[in-house]
């Protein structure tokens, strides 16, 4: 079996700045105040994904999701260890990530298929597809910036299920928006996860990670608590109450770092 991502010791630190003006500086710096902190969002993480696999990444807010998302998608680097990936990266890691606020959705479908890995004419023979799923309607030609979250990750999670991937990246994507759009999201990621793509979900939701996840990694406080068995994950995090995650996606809350 093909192994599609290789997350080696990873760890990723970040800094936290108290002041912003050259006067709180300068004020901070003569009562002898910290001007800075350092945190590690991510520490010593490592595990192997094999092509196919689709990984429920879960943990509560602040454990390191999305830092760890962001990796694999290439839009940061670790400050230690490395993170390896095969073939074509897609997805929705934010709701807003790869948009334009003063330009329309049709300019903005190009630019975030372009920042996907789409050529113009690929998405010229899909633009289409990509307008009918995302069914924003009249505010097509208006500007993004004026869009609800909820119609950003329409249009934002439209393009992404339409790019030829080898690894689908989901953060948020089930955090904002109507029930019959999630519900359309969901459909989607099953037909993704069957083709044979690696699937990385991001969520709290259990009911959503069992329909969609075959194991979960589990993260806490920037460390992988737990890496195993999606229902074994999922008890883990003591999310094990069935009764109420049986249609669980509208209490999917995403992930903040």
């Amino acid at each position: 079996m093909t192994t599609s991502i290789v997350v080696d010791d990873v760890s990723k630190k970040f800094t936290l700045r108290y002041h912003r003006t050259l006067k709180q500086v300068t004020v901070a710096a003569m009562r002898r105040q910290e001007l800075s902190n350092t945190f590690w969002a991510l520490q010593n993480v490592s595990f192997e994904v094999q092509q196919g696999e689709s990984i429920g990444l879960m943990g509560l807010n602040g454990s390191g999701k999305s830092t760890l998302l962001k990796l694999v998608n290439g839009v940061m680097r670790p400050d230690r260890g490395q993170v390896l990936t095969r073939g074509r990266i897609a997805g929705l890691i934010a709701a807003r990530a790869g948009f334009h606020p003063q330009l329309s959705g049709r300019e903005n479908i190009y630019l975030n298929a372009a920042v996907q890995g789409m050529s113009e004419a690929e998405t010229k023979r899909k633009f289409d597809d990509i307008v009918e799923f995302a069914d924003i309607g009249r505010f097509l030609d208006s500007q993004v910036g004026h869009y609800s979250s909820g119609m950003t990750a329409r249009l934002g999670f439209s393009v992404a299920v339409h790019v030829d991937s080898d690894i689908f990246l989901a953060d948020e994507v089930l955090a904002v928006g109507d029930r019959p759009f999630k519900k359309k999201c969901m459909e989607r990621m099953k037909e993704i996860r069957d083709s044979g793509r690696t699937i990385f979900y991001v969520s709290h939701a259990p009911g959503s990670v069992r329909k969609m996840c075959n194991r979960v990694i589990v993260l806490e406080e920037g460390r992988v608590g737990f890496d195993g068995p999606t229902d074994e994950g999922i008890s883990y995090l003591k999310y094990d109450n069935k009764a109420d995650d049986e249609d669980d996606t509208d209490d999917d809350l995403g992930a903040d770092i």
